[in-house]
């Protein structure tokens, strides 16, 4: 295992959810008052949960890369991780930075079938790397459920 890689592979997806935060830094205030469905968690939890969902999946894209199986297989599962990670960003700025919420959920709907099929791609590389994204899935799909809560009581 070579540290810096491994570190490096941890830090990209943190990286990119601190960036999306900080352009929508005004969008996650004007979310503080808003209607919220039941079963919303305090604000202090998202940051942290994500952060540790954010470091399993550059874990699990590491164990993709280092795993030695064949490359084209590896090249087409960490194409969708790409993928995966550019809609996360992207779902951020529609809710938090344009507002658009019902917008917001259907960039998250792709997103959640974006991380299922490459949960099947890591799954033959890797399956410690496809069990490092199911909370991953989990928490998206949870999301899911506060984004149309959020559309649903804002309209």
């Amino acid at each position: 295992m070579k540290k810096k890689d491994f570190i490096i592979a941890a830090v990209i997806p943190i990286l990119v959810g601190v960036l999306a935060t900080l352009l929508t830094k005004d969008g996650m205030m004007a979310y503080a008052a808003m209607n919220k469905p039941p079963l919303t968690p305090p604000a202090w939890v998202f940051p942290v949960v994500w952060t540790i969902l954010y470091a399993m999946m550059g874990i699990a894209s590491y164990l993709v890369t280092v795993s030695g199986k064949e490359s084209m297989a590896i090249d087409e599962a960490l194409l969708f991780y790409g993928f995966q990670l550019i809609f996360n960003f992207f779902w951020t700025i529609v809710f938090f930075g344009f507002g658009k919420y019902f917008a917001a959920f259907l960039v998250l709907a792709a997103l959640w079938l974006l991380i299922f099929h490459t949960i099947r791609l890591f799954y033959p590389i890797s399956r410690r790397a496809a069990y490092l994204m199911v909370p991953y899935l989990v928490w998206v799909t949870y999301a899911g459920y506060l984004n149309l809560g959020v559309w649903w009581l804002n309209r």
